[in-house]
């Protein structure tokens, strides 16, 4: 839809018809502003996933990429299953490191629980450089269900769509493929790191990937900056 339809933010916030026991009016005048701008917001996410999908094709990935999988050896093309489009997450999970990283791990089991209505749309894998055997025991203590969890067997993968640092060790990656006309292409990937972040602000995505972080931003403390996921409480 072209914004020069859509009603003004303002006019839509003013109609929304929300009221809260005891609230006063200069916390309607404040929320009712907010609100346009979050409707503003919701209209630009928008936008932004229009232009998305509107992107050329982008590489084709033409390396023969090995994993292991829970269930045995998978080629890249196995990863889709009988999905045209793949979605991978790149964990900072290495052979180097004793433990997972624990931003990683507080997306990933966030994520868990959605995997099945995921998978009605699109192929999920999960790919770490540690041995499956290591991945599996995890998730294990984890209580995770549903995670597709492969190892890069090389670790050529990672290194390829940018799950390496420059000295070898891990970094997470978001990245989207797509299978059209018998040809596997690369579709997007996130890119904002360190340097496009804000200042003041870690490295973050838009639209962030974490539910933690989207109900923490409507809370009065917001995210904090001396706070972090941890493992184990």
């Amino acid at each position: 839809m072209s914004s020069s339809t859509l009603k003004p933010a303002a006019e839509l916030a003013r109609a929304s018809g929300f009221r809260y026991p005891n609230e006063s009016a200069e916390y309607r005048r404040a929320r009712e502003a907010l609100l346009a701008e979050e409707i503003e917001l919701r209209r630009h996410i928008e936008r932004v996933a229009e232009q998305r999908r509107r992107l050329p094709p982008g590489g084709e990935v033409k390396k023969n990429y090995a994993f292991e999988g829970e269930k045995g050896p998978a080629s890249f093309a196995d990863l889709f299953g009988d999905k045209d489009t793949l979605v991978v997450y790149s964990y900072m999970f290495g052979p180097q490191r004793e433990r997972p990283c624990p931003m990683c791990t507080s997306l990933l089991g966030a994520w868990d629980g959605e995997v099945p209505d995921i998978q009605q749309r699109v192929a999920l894998a999960v790919v770490a450089r540690s041995p499956i055997e290591r991945l599996k025991a995890f998730k294990r203590e984890r209580g995770w269900h549903y995670l597709p969890l492969y190892q890069d067997l090389s670790g050529e993968f990672s290194r390829d769509y940018h799950a390496l640092t420059k000295d070898g060790g891990d970094d997470a990656a978001f990245n989207v493929f797509t299978k059209r006309d018998g040809k596997i292409r690369h579709f997007w990937g996130g890119e904002m790191n360190a340097a496009s972040a804000d200042p003041g602000q870690d490295p973050r995505g838009a639209p962030d990937l974490m539910p933690l972080w989207t109900i923490l931003d409507v809370t009065p403390e917001g995210r904090g900056t001396e706070w972090y996921p941890k493992l184990n409480y």
